[in-house]
């Protein structure tokens, strides 16, 4: 029993917060809200006497709500402003959609007042139908004069408007050939290119990859980049990059010796006290202890190094008016190192880690055109950096 009483207490409380929260909603004229929570609520045991609650709070809404959108909407027909006819529109859908939600918990029963909840359906189908074709009109012919500026902000809204009108209005006249141009029109090409500014020749692969652009994964819905020139597009910005200054270093083979010595376990002996003799156990036996013995081995160690720096600088061009909008330096390093060993005597008195460096050989040093093609990898990666930090924007 007092289990039961327990669960009885706490379904109580949350129905009679559920039931409150549904009453504010009402009073602040969250109409739409108040309705979905009373919709959910008598999805089951709609008829229950602990649902009437819910009903009454449900006509509350449903007559307020409507008599709003009706109220809205007849202001706004009243002010004939074609900018309206998206909330009108809207508004009508509302109300046809509100009904909808409604309409499978119907009849809902009043138990006291010994009737059913009313509410008063309307068909607005042709309300619906006639605001619909009356925006898209006005959505139409405000995008195709949109498409007759020379601003690019105007084109985008253009194309904007004709999605919007596609989504509510699909197969309209031309529509997707308009928003076709909509986009060309509006999308701001960028044309990107090297400067070699150094006394050395940047190798092919390097520049090529650097451009490759569609490993970048940049163009967006407005900006595309283009590493080769297209005709008949007129780019509006430039994105340069100047290679400033390349550093080799010479090749380098430093030569190192050192010695390693280890003891190692090599059997046992007999263990003796300070004067020499025989210590043995409790029973006369001779006590045995591991002998270690010290090993060593001479190293010969030779590293390989050369290294290439990389410096370049990133400009931003704005071609309409041939100005430079804003600069970035950049640089790179890539370090090429071998290390590789020989030895004389016992290579165990090395650790393991150092193991690997006897099996390596010497190897042939990179040319310069492939350090600096190496470098291009971290190059790449700041570069597409900058430009996701950077993006071109009016």
């Amino acid at each position: 029993m007092r289990k039961i009483t327990l669960l009885l207490s706490i379904f109580f409380i949350i129905y009679s917060c559920g039931v409150k929260k549904t009453q504010s909603l009402l009073s602040d004229g969250n109409y739409d809200n108040a309705i979905n929570r009373s919709v959910d609520a008598l999805r089951t045991k709609k008829d229950s006497k602990g649902k009437q609650d819910y009903v009454y709070l449900l006509e509350e809404a449903f007559a307020k709500a409507k008599d709003r959108d009706l109220r809205n909407i007849d202001m706004l027909a009243k002010d004939a402003n074609p900018a309206n006819l998206e909330r009108i529109y809207n508004d009508y859908l509302q109300l046809n959609n509100r009904q909808e939600r409604i309409r499978p918990l119907l009849p809902l029963q009043l138990l006291k007042e010994g009737r059913n909840a009313y509410f008063p359906f309307d068909n607005y189908s042709d309300q619906i139908i006639n605001s619909k074709n009356a925006l898209s009109k006005y959505l139409y012919d405000n995008a195709v004069k949109l498409l007759k500026s020379n601003n690019k902000m105007d084109f985008r809204k253009s194309y904007d408007d004709l999605g919007y009108l596609e989504s509510i209005n699909p197969g309209y006249k031309d529509v997707k050939n308009l928003m076709n141009q909509a986009q060309q029109k509006g999308t701001d090409f960028v044309s990107v290119y090297t400067k070699n500014e150094t006394n050395m020749v940047i190798p092919v692969r390097l520049q090529s990859d650097l451009l490759d652009f569609s490993t970048f994964g940049l163009n967006d819905k407005w900006t595309v980049y283009h590493s080769n020139k297209q005709k008949g597009i007129n780019y509006d910005y430039g994105l340069i990059v100047n290679f400033r200054q390349i550093n080799i270093s010479p090749e380098q083979i430093k030569e190192k010796e050192f010695i390693k010595e280890k003891q190692v376990k090599d059997g046992v002996k007999t263990l003796l006290d300070p004067r020499g003799n025989v210590v043995k156990d409790s029973l006369g036996n001779p006590i045995k202890v591991d002998n270690f013995k010290t090993i060593r081995v001479d190293i010969y160690e030779f590293r390989q190094f050369k290294s290439c720096q990389v410096t370049a600088k990133v400009d931003y061009i704005d071609f309409r008016n041939n100005q430079l909008i804003e600069a970035f330096p950049i640089a790179s390093e890539f370090v090429f190192e071998n290390i590789y060993s020989t030895y004389n005597g016992d290579k165990n008195a090395c650790d393991d880690s150092y193991m690997p460096y006897f099996s390596k050989r010497a190897v042939a040093f990179p040319s310069n055109d492939q350090m600096v093609y190496d470098s291009g990898e971290d190059l790449k990666a700041k570069l597409k950096d900058i430009i996701v930090r950077n993006r071109f924007r009016r």
